[in-house]
């Protein structure tokens, strides 16, 4: 990789970095002003749906603070200890807030059960609904803010918040549906707009979790993508073969090993040239992170019957 591409993709983890940073701090402040909010008109007013979406804040309060501790370090530089990087850190950090998440759905779900068998205990105060309007305005800015500065960042970790608020903004609809169902005289709906939530909530808690644990465990990505790197090695005109083409997960970026044959009158010189080419075209593409080639010269027996992509 030339000077000028290196100098590039460190002023692009750097951008990343920052926006990464400033997002999860947004969150852990917008997490934090939403906790005092609810937390303080639910306890001045007896509100038990309040007072719960204020504790089910808590949780996202502390994802977000392990986000933005333990989540930057993706973009630390390789070392001695991590010589490959520290790209499997984000997908660890969005696998915690997809349990979180999980965790909450069932919370809210035996919340839910408990007050449609006992009766629920909210009562009525204008105070309450503006409360989780504000709440739901706060999620919804994060929501906003959050998926605007991922476009940039591409971090699965910050996906999954801007899930998290997504799920918040659910979990306050459910609380003020229970709050005006008081206020009509049908306090049943807090129950059941509840059970509805909660069972959402798991789901994408799940789908979180499902996601990132394949990053995890460096499992191969779509045929698609697959074929895609297939294509840009035998794109290049020196190329008369592929064979052995691996494509797996390390972190959110594509690992790619291949064999790739080539004319073996060439001087190593020339291979070699060949050979960076290919890796810097490879390493362009969209999430493809580290390339491993093996050139092999065409027509060798040792490769004449392998199977060629």
């Amino acid at each position: 990789m030339s000077d000028t591409a290196v100098a590039e993709a460190g002023l692009e983890s750097d951008t990343a970095r920052r926006g990464f940073t400033r997002a999860s701090v947004v969150n852990v402040l917008g997490n934090a002003v939403k906790i005092v909010v609810e937390a303080a008109a639910g306890l001045t007013f007896g509100s038990v749906a309040l007072v719960a979406d204020a504790a089910h804040s808590v949780a996202d309060l502390v994802a977000s603070v392990v986000v933005l501790v333990w989540g930057r370090s993706v973009y630390a530089d390789p070392d001695e200890r991590h010589p490959h990087g520290h790209q499997r850190v984000e997908p660890l950090a969005a696998l915690f807030v997809g349990t979180v998440i999980v965790l909450l759905g069932l919370n809210l779900f035996y919340d839910s059960a408990r007050s449609f068998v006992e009766g629920p205990g909210v009562e009525f105060s204008p105070y309450l609904v503006a409360a989780l309007l504000f709440a739901m305005a706060d999620m919804y800015v994060l929501y906003w803010y959050t998926m605007r500065v991922n476009e940039t960042v591409g971090s699965s970790a910050l996906d999954a918040l801007a899930v998290d608020c997504l799920n918040d903004i659910y979990t306050t609809v459910a609380a003020l549906v229970g709050v005006v169902g008081v206020f009509l005289g049908y306090p049943v709906l807090d129950a059941v707009a509840g059970g509805v939530v909660s069972v959402l909530v798991v789901y994408q808690g799940v789908e979180i979790g499902r996601e990132n644990v394949t990053y995890l465990v460096g499992a191969a990505p779509s045929e698609a993508e697959r074929r895609r790197v297939t294509e840009s090695l035998r794109s290049h005109p020196a190329v008369r073969g592929v064979h052995d083409v691996v494509v797996f997960y390390d972190g959110t970026r594509l690992e790619v090993e291949a064999h790739v044959e080539v004319d073996g009158e060439m001087t190593l010189v020339e291979a070699h040239d060949i050979e960076t080419e290919l890796m810097d075209a490879l390493r362009e593409m969209d999430d493809v992170g580290d390339v491993h080639l093996h050139l092999d010269p065409e027509g060798i027996g040792e490769w004449k019957d392998a199977d060629e992509e």
